[in-house]
């Protein structure tokens, strides 16, 4: 008799497939989640599940769930877990890094320049027949990304990709983590470590990459976005609740920075409408890995985990070590 699996969102047909060999899976087709009761009761018997972020698993779940042994996450983020909680329940929980880094930073990159060239607004100009004809002077100066200064908050795989492309537009790039790269890193990346104060007066594009935590939520907010150039640009492709949205959208609106370029967002998919209104700022839906061939690869790695997992073997990308008995 097989065991008993949950994938709690529609992944690929491929990695049902794949997982299909070895567990017997209870499969959500719906590229929807499941609501909080329901995914606890589909989990009572089960001895793991793959997850997306935007299924909950906490201690009132795990609580219901009790031969539950791996949980096993499509995404490098985890802020779905209560990693505490699994950890307690000896439950083993994993994660996709690795696999998404590159597309990400592409993703970056297409936000750096729609909004420093107004490239979202300026198409939507178009569409609505504004376009009366060439202008050298108009409404849709943008701002330069060659030679400019790029930041990075949060210089982990994904910003060192980020970095690494900069080259290509002969940027100057600085960043801030805790603790600086080792010498052959910042090489590789041609950037230079600086404190979070010099980041935030002298980036034109700041782009942020911290996992979010209690410790990172709001570490952009008001004071922040006053330290920052006019003609500054904010770009996030982390996590919401990392940017204060509210003080952001002030200071869009206020024009005290130039843009900004969004993948995510406080609350989503219920953002801040105002944002809506405005045309200093990109909008898009969490789509920084957003490629089939990315997403593919995570949701095999996450097989990868959890048939690992429920085998005995410990996961290529555990993230709590203590649950492995092996």
């Amino acid at each position: 008799m097989k065991t008993k699996i949950l994938v709690c969102r529609a992944i690929f047909p491929e990695v049902i497939e794949q997982l299909s060999t070895h567990f017997d899976v209870d499969y959500n087709d719906q590229d929807a989640a499941l609501p909080a009761e329901q995914l606890a009761a589909r989990l009572a018997d089960k001895a793991g599940a793959v997850t997306l972020l935007s299924d909950r698993i906490d201690a009132t779940v795990l609580a219901q769930a009790p031969g539950l042994k791996a949980v096993c996450n499509v995404a490098v983020g985890y802020n779905n877990f209560d990693l505490d909680a699994i950890t307690r329940a000896g439950v083993m929980a994993t994660n996709t890094p690795g696999v998404l880094n590159d597309t990400t930073a592409d993703t970056a990159w297409a936000l750096i320049l729609a909004s420093g060239r107004r490239v979202v607004g300026a198409d939507k100009w178009v569409r609505d027949g504004q376009w009366k004809g060439w202008q050298f002077h108009d409404d849709w100066l943008g701002n330069d990304v060659h030679h400019a200064t790029l930041g990075i908050l949060g210089m982990g795989r994904i910003g060192q990709a980020v970095a690494r492309r900069a080259a290509g537009f002969a940027m100057r790039v600085i960043y801030h983590n805790r603790q600086p790269l080792d010498a052959d890193a910042e090489k590789a990346c041609n950037a230079a470590w600086v404190s979070k104060e010099t980041l935030l007066h002298e980036a034109d594009f700041l782009v942020l990459l911290l996992p979010y935590s209690p410790a990172t939520h709001h570490v952009i907010a008001a004071t922040e976005l006053a330290a920052m150039k006019p003609t500054a640009h904010l770009i996030n492709i982390a996590r919401g609740g990392i940017v204060d949205d509210n003080a952001l959208v002030e200071a869009l609106q206020a024009k005290r920075i130039a843009g900004a370029g969004l993948d995510v967002f406080e609350n989503e998919p219920a953002l801040d409408r105002r944002f809506f209104s405005l045309d200093n700022v990109v909008l898009t839906p969490h789509i920084g890995s957003s490629t089939r061939a990315t997403r593919l690869r995570m949701a095999s790695l996450a097989a990868d985990n959890l048939i690992a997992a429920l085998n005995g073997q410990r996961p290529p990308n555990l993230l709590n070590p203590s649950t492995f008995a092996g």
